[in-house]
């Protein structure tokens, strides 16, 4: 992403006490930057997953959406971008959901 694409506060100050003078502060603060854009990105992307198997009408189609957001669950537990238990306990309530869809 440009600069110019970033929301504001990834933004570079115009204040020059706000811009790191230290090379390795000023690659941290690139590493921080790129890291919070793609955990945003994966996160939205995993409550969307979440979301769609809420929402579901019918057993099918909960059941292939519960599919896709227990392999996002994993894997964003598995990447750190939340914990292993968070993961395990919403995948259970999902699947409870579908038990329950399915059930009807």
């Amino acid at each position: 992403m440009t600069p110019r694409n970033l929301p504001s506060i990834f933004r570079a100050s115009l204040e020059e006490n706000l811009v790191p003078k230290i090379k390795s502060a000023k690659k941290a603060m690139r590493q921080a930057r790129s890291r919070t854009i793609r955990n945003k990105a994966q996160r939205s992307e995993l409550r969307t997953a979440v979301k769609r198997v809420r929402v579901a009408a019918t057993a099918v189609v909960a059941t292939q959406a519960y599919a896709i957001a227990a392999k996002l669950l994993d894997r964003a537990a598995r990447k750190g971008l939340i914990h292993k238990n968070n993961a395990a306990r919403h995948k259970s309530r999902l699947a409870a959901m579908v038990k329950k869809l399915t059930a009807k």
